[in-house]
């Protein structure tokens, strides 16, 4: 399965970005689906996880702006992005598997733990 992130561009801050993820198969049977996010020296951080049954877990930092949705008949995640700050810039990933399913304490071992290639996101401040 392959994951293909798209979406990200420059924003001001206090802007609005919505960012997609679509999957070459079924994200139904890949279960949990996330997005990771990752700035200059910083370590890969998970932004937002559901489950296929829509149960979300968030960063603490996003809590209250960002909405995570599935689309399982489109293959598709979406990252909505509110009021966004300079501090969200970074290059963000769609991951499904196992790494977002224990993000939301569930155990998987079915092998399947998918990344798609990174979308710059910028906000300027």
């Amino acid at each position: 399965v392959q994951l293909q992130a798209s979406g990200g561009g420059l924003v001001q801050a206090g802007g609005s970005l919505t960012l997609s993820c679509v999957a070459s198969g079924s994200i139904f049977n890949i279960g949990v689906m996330g997005w990771y996010r990752q700035a200059p020296e910083n370590q890969r951080e998970l932004v937002a996880a559901i489950s296929t049954g829509h149960m979300t877990n968030y960063a603490d930092s996003v809590k209250g702006r960002f909405i995570i949705s599935r689309d399982n008949a489109k293959n598709t995640v979406y990252l909505r992005m509110n009021n966004m700050k300079p501090e969200d810039t970074a290059v963000y990933s769609c991951n499904g598997g196992s790494t977002s399913a224990q993000a939301m304490g569930i155990t998987v071992h079915n092998g399947m733990d998918y990344w798609g290639k990174g979308t710059q996101v910028t906000v300027s401040s």
